[in-house]
């Protein structure tokens, strides 16, 4: 612990810069013990221009370097400047009801009166056993064996063509593969972000990806799913016509009606095409890759850079956040006070900031060409709306 001090309101000085008379350390002032009247002197001028940013803004990069954080002050800047802006999170971890203090619902809701500002977190596992990714397998939804309807299909798998009462109202799928393919909760979070992206409530949507790791196998769901169409319409298709020689051994009753089932898959692979289109237009779409300036952060957006860059996805910005300099360095936008390492007379700040440096340096260079932007080291916890207003106002 030495080299850093924590330092209470009631015993820190008026000088709330961090340069007071003995100042060797890092202030942190637990943001449970700020005083309301000190939160009220934060004051971010507002723009009343419109947001001029893309479509759909997704965050991804390392867990743990503020993409949740970046996602809501973005929405929320574009929603308080007249957009209708949907801020959703496909991390299964999910902090979006954390960062805003509010609770957040699994589907699209509005979360703020005065401003259009809607946001979900997406429960791929709950959406898998409700059967809105009925085309994995897994549990049937609302009218399905475990329903009260009147038997529909639970998504656009259907029933395979009454396969699943030959096999006793087991899921196709989980006959086929001895339980949900795997990667179902994932393909579960796509298939809803589909839904999402083409809702017309919403003139912009950001996303808040999962760790890299899992983002990247979210955006390869697009390729394995348009091929895995092709093959189900074919099966489908090839059942249908076995069905229909068969259907005299089975007392002359008609085959199940297809048509409806056939009609979703056809509707889910054009959305798979218009996402795979959208995700590749820097016109509509800027992922934002957000990293610390750390030397293995660095090394984990350069990854995460060149694997996008095979998907055809381009990056139009690079946040870096935490950065160990004034708020005034960044922004000009914000009135009020906040506590910031002093750079010259602690040397554990001066040797964190030489690390800071270092990193800073080489992630100009590997994304030479790409809008940097920088947000600072804050002494408390980002939630809330004033502190995401200060965030924006780091991005603009």
């Amino acid at each position: 612990m030495s080299g850093i001090d924590v330092e209470p309101v009631d015993e820190k000085s008026e000088d709330t810069t961090g340069e007071d008379d003995g100042a060797h350390s890092i202030e942190v002032t637990p943001t449970d013990s700020v005083a309301d009247d000190e939160r009220e002197t934060i004051d971010v001028t507002p723009s009343d221009e419109p947001f001029d940013g893309p479509d759909y803004v997704l965050y991804g990069g390392k867990g743990g370097v503020g993409k949740t954080t970046m996602a809501a002050a973005t929405a929320l800047e574009s929603a308080r400047r007249g957009t209708s802006t949907l801020v959703v999170s496909t991390d299964p971890a999910h902090s979006l009801s954390d960062t805003f203090e509010i609770d957040v619902p699994s589907e699209p809701g509005r979360i703020r009166d005065d401003v259009p500002l809607y946001a979900a977190e997406i429960d791929p596992e709950r959406a898998m056993e409700e059967g809105q990714a009925g085309l994995f397998g897994g549990a049937s939804g609302p009218g399905g064996p475990d329903g009260a309807g009147d038997g529909a299909s639970a998504g656009p798998m259907g029933d395979l063509g009454g396969l699943g009462d030959m096999l006793g109202g087991e899921s196709p799928m989980d006959a086929l593969l001895g339980g949900a393919m795997p990667g179902a909760d994932e393909a579960a979070a796509m298939q809803l972000l589909l839904e999402y992206l083409d809702d017309p409530r919403f003139e912009r949507v950001v996303v808040d990806t999962a760790p890299t790791g899992h983002t990247l196998r979210l955006l390869q769901l697009p390729e394995l799913m348009d091929s895995m169409m092709g093959r189900i319409l074919t099966f489908r298709q090839r059942l249908s016509g076995m069905l229909e020689g068969m259907k005299g051994i089975f007392g002359g009753q008609e085959p199940p009606e297809e048509a409806g089932d056939l009609e979703d898959l056809e509707e889910l692979r054009e959305r798979i095409e218009r996402l795979r289109a959208v995700l590749r237009d820097p016109a509509r779409t800027d992922f934002r890759i957000v990293m610390v300036p750390e030397e293995m952060s660095v090394f984990e957006s350069k990854r995460l850079r060149q694997q996008l860059d095979e998907f055809g996805i381009p990056v139009g910005t690079v946040v870096v956040n935490r950065v160990m300099e004034p708020l005034s360095d960044v922004t000009d936008d914000v009135d009020g006070e906040f506590l910031q390492p002093n750079l010259d007379d602690c040397e554990f700040c001066q040797r964190r900031w030489d690390v800071q440096q270092s990193a800073l340096a080489e992630a100009q260079d590997l994304f030479r060409g790409t809008d940097v932007r920088r947000v600072p080291l804050f002494a408390h916890e980002v939630r809330g709306e004033k502190m995401l207003q200060v965030v924006a106002a780091c991005l603009r």
